[in-house]
């Protein structure tokens, strides 16, 4: 294990380099390219989401709002309570503003990639409709392309594995239940794997049911686990309100810290902020077009202006929250504590049984990530050889919740980190490639809409 992290450990600084220029330089490209016009359509986006053009008739699998629920369901969660704690941990509070300039960038990648999924959808083996990046890589840009999207899938099979979500997950469980003290015949380790294959079987049950089953489950757990979690907050704020206010302050002083920028420390901080906003909303990776793409749409404009409203929710509401929590709370003050620990903390000391609520809403959103992320894989796997195949993913997927239940929590962030920044490189040559032909569509669909 420690030979596979060290391996890992000394690939991604280079892999960052790529990723760093792809997303927030191709993405400043995107936003200025735009001339900020899906940012002014937010509006209608919520329209659009909301069901108002909807049409039963048109191709597709699942509505706008199951798309990114779905979407959503991989996104909202652990990323959002862990990644920000460890962030916060690895770069102070200032890292919290680099999150944000992220994902306010990744508003408009998610914007391209996610129309670009709908403009150039093609079929599997099967003949059924599919989106994503790498049938927008070979359609969009021919045949010749083709490796660039197999390398996508490749990087892909590892990305979308349950490693974070499961490990963090578990390490809730075990600190708030604390089950070894309690049943003192089993150890650490033993409940760890226990809790793992408890996580392997339930997942089973949705995931072997196809993309509707997902997205039905998705789109029930979303929206609660969304309410349960921004109700604890607003209550924790509500309770500590001559906190916020120097709470945001630090996050703005920390970012522009001097002595951090004397002792060359602001860009690995910019580089953390990077990291964990492209884990906790996937904008760049190329995952969620992999969901956009089976919309019921004819308008490709459409389901890229719903899909821009993914990084919003999920990383500047949400993760600003979790943030907002750990600074009041002092929980980011203690150096041993990191990831979900920290977070336990913070909710531990603002609200009574606070442990426990945040264990049911992690719970809540464990499950929703685990039981969306299999879709990618097995859309990743069935590119690369067929349909039939690509279903055996899901018994990889399931048997790896079990691995990272009981992996380091390093291993699991080096692996999903390089992971994802693998995938960037393939997604945003082809977004950006691309761009013009969304610029096309875009200007002919607002034109429509005035």
């Amino acid at each position: 294990m420690e030979l596979i992290n060290e391996f890992l450990s000394s690939i991604l600084p280079y892999t960052e380099w790529v990723m760093l220029f792809l997303i927030i330089g191709g993405g400043l490209f995107l936003v200025f390219y735009s001339k900020l016009l899906p940012y002014r359509y937010f509006k209608h986006a919520l329209r659009i989401t909301a069901g108002k053009y909807d049409d039963p008739n048109d191709p597709g699998e699942v509505s706008h709002l199951q798309a990114l629920s779905s979407a959503v369901a991989a996104t909202v969660g652990m990323g959002n309570i862990a990644g920000v704690a460890i962030a916060i941990y690895l770069g102070g509070p200032g890292v919290v503003f680099w999150i944000w300039i992220t994902a306010i960038i990744g508003m408009s990648i998610k914007f391209y990639s996610c129309s670009l999924s709908i403009m150039f959808r093609g079929e599997d083996s099967d003949g059924a409709l599919q989106g994503g990046p790498m049938y927008y890589i070979t359609k969009g840009m021919g045949n010749r392309a083709k490796p660039l999207a197999v390398f996508f899938c490749i990087a892909g099979l590892f990305g979308v594995l349950p490693a974070f979500t499961t490990n963090q997950f578990t390490q809730t469980l075990m600190k708030v239940i604390e089950p070894d003290k309690v049943f003192m015949v089993l150890g650490d380790f033993q409940w760890k794997l226990i809790i793992g294959v408890v996580l392997s079987v339930i997942t089973s049950f949705v995931i072997f049911g196809g993309l509707k089953k997902i997205a039905k489950v998705a789109t029930a757990i979303v929206p609660f686990m969304v309410m349960v979690y921004l109700m604890a907050v607003v209550y924790i704020l509500l309770t500590n309100v001559s906190g916020i206010v120097p709470s945001f302050k630090l996050i703005f002083t920390e970012a522009f810290n001097l002595k951090t920028v004397v002792t060359g420390g602001l860009w690995g901080l910019i580089i953390i902020g990077i990291r964990r906003a492209v884990f906790s909303n996937e904008s760049g990776v190329g995952t969620a077009p992999m969901f956009h793409g089976q919309s019921k749409t004819k308008e490709p404009i459409q389901e890229g202006l719903v899909a821009m409203l993914g990084p919003f929710i999920d990383t500047i509401i949400v993760c600003s929250l979790t943030a907002v929590v750990i600074i009041i709370s002092g929980a980011h003050l203690e150096t041993e504590t990191n990831g979900i620990a920290m977070t336990l903390n913070a909710f531990e000391s603002s609200i009574p049984y606070g442990g426990v609520l945040l264990m049911v809403v992690v719970s809540a959103f464990a499950l929703s990530t685990l039981f969306t992320y299999s879709y990618y894989g097995t859309k990743c796997l069935s590119f690369i050889s067929n349909a039939k195949i690509g279903k055996f993913y899901n018994f990889v997927y399931v048997g790896s919740i079990t691995f990272a239940a009981v992996a380091s929590v390093d291993l699991v962030i080096n692996l999903i980190d390089l992971s994802f920044a693998l995938m960037v490189i393939p997604n945003m040559i082809a977004v950006l490639y691309l761009a013009p032909r969304v610029n096309e569509a875009m200007k002919a669909y607002f034109l429509k809409v005035k």
